[in-house]
């Protein structure tokens, strides 16, 4: 296992090399943007997810959470990646993901994976501005009978996510990485 602050470190250099990006963007929120975050450049690299994986791994672990998952697709690469880390790491957690829409055909769930009712949860997603994706998949995960108690995101644009996170979905947040860290 690496020191946390030297795989927080090495995860903003990540992130600033490969996912950061300027321009004119429209975000998932709708919102215009003269900046963007693409962390799938980060979270579906060998060492990038890597390092956020660790980085979730050790969360977990702390807060005696035994799965993690969110709304697809931001949150499938990191699910993965904490999955398989958890076990190399001797901490072994389930993940899931959350449908967009419940599946139209079969069990009709909005939830895929290995985690039964009453299971503590974390939820995760790539970057967070307004927080409705990671709201999303803690509505869904209640509505499954999962208990969502704590939402971690990569990227926290701070962009009131936290708050709306916080308020609306009724769950502490934490970011590995907040904008204004990354330019500190």
């Amino acid at each position: 296992m690496t020191d946390a602050g030297q795989l927080l470190a090495r995860l903003r250099e990540l992130l600033l090399e490969k996912a950061y990006l300027t321009g004119d963007f429209i975000l998932t929120s709708g919102k215009r943007s003269d900046h963007y975050f693409d962390c799938k450049r980060v979270t579906l690299d060998a060492e990038g997810l890597a390092v956020a994986s660790e980085l979730l791994v050790e969360k977990l672990r702390a807060e005696g959470i035994g799965a993690i998952g969110g709304l697809a697709i931001g949150a499938d690469p990191i699910v993965a990646g904490v999955v398989a880390t958890s076990w190399k790491l001797g901490y072994p957690v389930q993940g899931f993901i959350v449908r967009k829409e419940p599946k139209e055909h079969g069990t009709s769930k909005w939830i895929e994976g290995p985690v039964g009712q009453g299971t503590r949860v974390a939820v995760i997603d790539d970057v967070v501005t307004s927080g409705g994706s990671i709201i999303k998949a803690i509505n869904s995960a209640r509505i499954e009978g999962l208990e969502p108690v704590v939402a971690y995101t990569v990227v926290d644009r701070e962009e009131g996510g936290a708050k709306a996170i916080e308020s609306e979905g009724q769950l502490p947040f934490e970011a590995l990485v907040r904008y204004s860290e990354l330019f500190a």
